[in-house]
């Protein structure tokens, strides 16, 4: 029997707009040997493999733009570089990370292809890639291949390593809204939004959460004192620190009794409806030893737990917590028959929450408590037809939103402000959720800094309501997008200097500006970093500088090859020249089109309200205008260009040099300033235009010109063989 055999050649991780996609991707260079020879339905029962290890390849669509339409693929013959790509994007989906775009493009060697996926965490896709190679290799050859064991591999290495739910789900809202996201490394750290302008987020907390609000949160005793004078029905009840004291005071108080911890969280430590001292006995161990200091012993209240989400002054989400039963058959365990319940509501659940898991039980006395309440343990067997009730668990709700009655969310929203919170989950115990709390005796027994939102994560085909949207409308209200004003500068040509000078024209403006390129890090004049800083990291570090109002970032176009544009989105797009080259032959840009779509990058990343200044005397350049969502702003060495022309009569922004001046045009009107006799820096058009594009005044933009360190030199380009940035370089 024939081996064949997959060679991954090479893998770039894309972490910023680029060639294929605007989000980050995971390219790789493949070679699929003889395979190129041995399409999938010419493999003898390679598809029946693959699908049945993979059933949820059915769901792709692939060409046909519908379900079933990758599974057609294979029968009606494809190759295995595009099967790679979509066996990858479903292994990324099992893990609870789904992504959804892919491509496989051959290259110009025979065999050989890019295959392309996005990414949201790079070790995961790398690893699910590999992962999904090894599986293909099997199925095509007919060799056993555990798909359990690599799902549960790859579910543990994104929960791991990846942002836990709750920051996914900010994050996922963040990105749908536009606003840019700015992951530290590994955790739950993010960074949403740029420069001064950005705000941070770790899971549900924010950098407005109050750490004094927090602590007070976490001493469930201590916001019950806050809580209580502000007319909050609270469970009446006791802080104890001792097993006899807890009994003593669940008799004061009287049966039946909740005992919890202090400080603890996820439910920990709580045991509800205790209806004897031997009960709370066997309850204060656990609740003591998950808080190491005292124990709440509270008057049990009768009715259903819900989950109010407050983000800043409203209720954005509510669900009622649902107990987990298992009907017995008198032959599978209690072990058994809940993993068999979880799998089925994984299943049915929103594939970006990971599933739920035995040990999620497992771990909580509570579930224990509940199991020998009724005579059972994880190991027992249920007779038949016998209904287990276990507590519920924050990802299993019903949403109940619309059923809160109004007093019970001002009661909420007003728990969240004595507390100190921004975003609060507010634990609530009714009856019914839809009438006032104090007519049936409900209490409100816990306010809950960091919530887990995936309690309020879509769940089923009805689902819940946005939380993360919710929060993410709150830290950006309006049409606030954390962002700011950011040019980023590109060409087939070096384009060091145009980016040192469009930051001297925004420093000199006043404006706290942060530029990266080829000579280094700049904030303001001040130079921070002598290393190239033309390339994802080094623009990363300025976006990330909360002290910038704007920044200016040269990406190169072998950059943009390996690692993408630093930024998602920017307000002014330029790009100089389009000279096509064999520098970039490697990385498989071989001829004209091929660098037009690489550069075209920069133009398709402009903001609607942006600008794309673009170089009117290269044809090339001045072709990518139909890319731009925003503004279109020529410059040009030629006044008489016919584009130039074009773009005045059409009443569009120009700015050109005619002799011994520089205009700024816009439609018939110009304004026309004087340069010194024989200056020549070329980077000037191109500066000049991006400094108008961000409202710098002409008058100032033509002295910065003028005064800019490297000015002189440039003016006598015969005086030094060396270019106008390596001069600059050397000078600074």
């Amino acid at each position: 029997m024939t081996q064949y055999d997959i060679r991954l050649l090479d893998l770039i991780f894309l972490r910023g707009p680029n060639r294929w996609s605007y989000r980050p991707t995971l390219e790789a260079l493949v070679d699929i040997g003889a395979l190129e020879e041995h399409p999938s339905n010419v493999l003898p029962g390679f598809v029946e493999r693959l699908v049945a290890w993979l059933p949820g390849l059915r769901k792709h669509e692939c060409s046909y733009e519908e379900p079933g339409g990758f599974v057609r693929r294979l029968e009606e013959g494809t190759w295995v570089g595009h099967i790679l790509e979509h066996v990858t994007l479903e292994l990324q989906t099992q893990a609870g990370r789904p992504a959804g775009f892919g491509r496989a493009r051959s290259t110009s060697t025979t065999g050989i292809y890019h295959v392309v996926v996005r990414t949201t965490q790079e070790d995961l896709t790398k690893t699910c890639l590999l992962r999904a190679r090894d599986l293909i290799l099997a199925a095509i050859h007919g060799q056993a291949f555990d798909v359990a064991g690599t799902l549960r591999e790859l579910r543990v290495l994104a929960d791991r390593k990846g942002f836990g739910p709750s920051t996914a789900c900010i994050v996922d809202a963040a990105v749908a809204a536009r606003v840019p996201v700015l992951p530290l490394g590994q955790g739950n750290l993010a960074i949403l939004g740029h420069g001064t302008h950005q705000r941070r987020i770790w899971t549900a907390e924010t950098d407005r959460t109050s750490a004094i609000a927090e602590s007070i949160a976490a001493d469930k005793a201590l916001a019950k004192q806050l809580l209580a004078p502000c007319g909050i029905p609270v469970p009446e009840g006791s802080e104890v620190r001792n097993v006899e004291a807890a009994i003593e005071a669940a008799e004061d108080i009287g049966y039946p009794v909740t005992v919890k911890p202090c400080e603890a969280n996820r439910g920990e430590g709580v045991f509800l409806d205790l209806r004897d001292a031997e009960q709370v006995r066997a309850a204060f161990k656990p609740a003591y030893d998950a808080s190491a200091s005292t124990v709440l012993v509270e008057k049990h209240i009768e009715g259903d737990e819900h989950r109010l989400l407050v983000v800043g002054d409203k209720v954005v989400a509510a669900t009622r917590a649902v107990p987990v039963e298992l009907v017995g058959d008198g032959v599978r365990s209690v072990q058994h028959l809940l993993a068999y319940t979880l799998a089925a509501l994984a299943e049915h659940g929103d594939p970006a929450v990971v599933p739920f898991t035995v040990e999620d039980f497992e771990d909580f006395p509570t579930v224990r408590l509940a199991l020998a309440r009724q005579g059972l343990d994880f190991a027992a067997v249920p007779a038949a037809g016998q209904v287990v009730t276990l507590p519920r668990h924050a990802k299993i709700g019903e949403d109940v939103l619309a059923l809160v009655h109004p007093a019970t969310a001002a009661l909420a929203t007003l728990a969240a402000r004595a507390v100190g919170l921004d975003i609060a989950g507010i634990d609530i115990v009714a009856r019914d959720i839809g009438q006032p709390l104090a007519a049936q005796g409900g209490a409100l027994i816990e306010v809950n800094a960091g919530p887990a939102l995936p309690t309020h994560l879509p769940q089923g085909e009805h689902g819940a309501h946005p939380a993360g949207r919710a929060i993410i409308d709150h830290l950006f209200p309006g049409d606030e997008k954390g962002r700011i004003p950011l040019v980023g500068i590109g060409g087939s040509a070096d384009t060091t200097l145009e980016a040192r000078l469009v930051g001297y024209l925004l420093h000199l403006n006043g404006v706290s500006v942060g530029v990266a390129c080829g000579t280094g890090l700049y904030l303001g004049d001040r130079q921070v970093d002598h290393n190239d800083g033309a390339h994802w990291a080094a623009g990363q570090r300025l976006l990330i500088n909360r002290t910038l109002k704007a920044a200016v970032i040269q990406t190169t176009a072998e950059s943009l090859l390996r690692e993408g544009l630093p930024y998602d989105r920017c307000q002014v797009g330029l790009v100089t020249s389009l000279d096509s080259g064999h520098t970039l032959a490697r990385f498989g840009v071989q001829d004209q089109e091929q660098l037009t779509k690489l550069l075209r990058t920069h133009v398709d990343v402009v903001l609607a309200q942006g600008v794309a200044v673009l170089n009117a005397d290269d044809p090339g350049v001045l072709a990518l205008a139909e890319y731009s969502d925003g503004e279109v702003l020529l410059y040009s060495g030629r006044p008489q260009g016919e584009a130039l022309a074009e773009a005045r009569a059409a009443g569009r922004r120009a700015v050109y040099r005619d002799r011994d001046e520089l205009v700024f045009a816009h439609g018939d009107a110009s304004e026309r300033l004087p340069l010194p006799s024989g200056f020549d820096l070329p980077a000037a058009l191109p500066a000049a235009a991006c400094a108008w594009a961000l409202g710098v005044p002409p008058e100032l933009i033509v002295s910065g010109i003028v005064g800019f360190p490297a000015a002189h030199e440039c003016a006598e380009p015969g005086s030094d063989p060396r270019s106008a940035a390596e001069r600059l370089a050397a000078r600074l």
